[in-house]
């Protein structure tokens, strides 16, 4: 069990746009740069490297390009969203059985490409066992989550008002993070409830924002954390998640399409810790699109089936007087969309005391990848 074995004790990003101009290479080389320089740590002393599949083997660029030493670990994990705390618990689980000394976690990404994405590539999207879901007209992700969300307001009665909950909360929360592309943008009711439909019952602001950036954590041992520059933020607990039956995004096959992945990762991620979602002083949760967060709530035991819109209500995920200020940053409905790995950053300060929506005496922090795809999460405490 890694269970406080490690610590995050360096965090870097780029910052996050549009359209710039640095290759994905250079700006996760930028991020990692900085997360070492956060953490005080020579990059001759990085012998771990963990990333998503989806950098398409970028380990030996970066390692040479960082400057790294000699490499004995290095992992990937696929699943895009799914992957964000999933790089970084095995980047813990590598420290912790010696396997390396230092490692490196992170994400790059140039998201404003349309030839990111692969919705916008037909050929590629109906191969396999995807023909079979993509090709009646479910071709993007927010298509896809359309539906789990009109079949969840069917059976539990949840409403557009809950959906709006969770977008004006994190664009409240990215109002004051200089770092959020929603930055000094403030979104009201009216607006939300007026915008154009993307795929109903999902409109503008129900979606992820499109954004190029990197991000990256530094992990070592607990004894060694203790040394060094910054406040040591353990990694508490570490869960992943693939139900029988499971259907990537589209979801809609097995016995109980709502019960996705985070039902399967919350029982690894509670099992091996000491704390309960009772305890939890603040969530990260993964939100390329709104519904994911009531389902969410719900797979993490923070409520019940069918509660999770309910939840919402009153500013529960707002800061600071929410009973779950969650995406305390703005999320990637708000502040950026790099693929989750945003939310783990902020999980980071939330511990270390510095967020920009800093909740009062924060003790631990619960940070989800996506859900919908084989997933991750990871307890985080001080």
């Amino acid at each position: 069990m890694i269970k406080d074995r490690t610590a995050i004790v360096g965090i870097g990003q780029t910052t996050f746009g549009k359209g710039i101009e640095d290759s994905e290479l250079s700006l996760a080389c930028q991020a990692i740069s900085a997360a070492l320089d956060d953490a005080g740590i020579a990059p001759s002393e990085v012998d771990g490297l963990c990333m998503f599949a989806m950098e398409d083997g970028r380990e030996v660029q970066v390692a040479r390009n960082v400057g790294c030493g000699d490499v004995t670990f290095f992992s990937e994990i696929g699943y895009g969203g799914g992957a964000g705390c999933g790089v970084v618990g095995q980047a813990a689980m590598a420290v912790a059985t010696g396997q390396c000394r230092v490692a490196v976690a992170w994400r790059a990404r140039k998201r404003a490409s349309k030839t990111s994405r692969p919705w916008a590539q037909t050929k590629p999207v109906l191969g396999g066992d995807q023909q079979w879901s993509r090709a009646f007209g479910l071709l993007r992700p927010v298509d896809e989550v359309a539906l789990l969300a009109r079949r969840y307001m069917h059976e539990y009665g949840a409403t557009r008002d809950h959906l709006a909950n969770v977008a004006l909360a994190f664009r409240k929360h990215a109002n004051r993070n200089p770092n959020a592309v929603m930055y000094e943008k403030p979104l009201t009711r009216e607006q939300y409830m007026s915008a154009r439909w993307i795929s109903e019952p999902l409109c503008l602001f129900d979606n992820c924002l499109e954004t190029d950036g990197a991000l990256a954590i530094v992990v070592v041992s607990a004894e060694r954390a203790r040394d060094l520059r910054r406040k040591p933020v353990y990694v508490h607990s570490f869960g992943q998640g693939l139900p029988p039956q499971h259907t990537v995004m589209t979801n809609y096959y097995c016995d109980d399409p709502l019960r996705g992945p985070s039902w399967a990762c919350a029982q690894r991620l509670w099992a091996n810790s000491d704390f309960r979602p009772a305890d939890v002083s603040c969530a990260q949760i993964y939100d390329a699109f709104s519904p994911l967060v009531p389902l969410s709530l719900e797979g993490y035991g923070f409520c019940g089936r069918g509660e999770g819109g309910a939840f919402t209500d009153g500013g529960a995920l707002e800061w600071p007087d929410g009973r779950l200020p969650t995406n305390t940053s703005g999320g990637g409905m708000s502040e950026a969309y790099v693929h989750g790995f945003n939310l783990v950053l902020e999980g980071v300060r939330q511990m270390r005391g510095d967020s920009t929506a800093q909740v009062a005496n924060a003790t631990t922090c619960l940070v989800t990848s996506g859900e919908g795809v084989p997933t991750s999460a990871l307890l985080l405490r001080n």
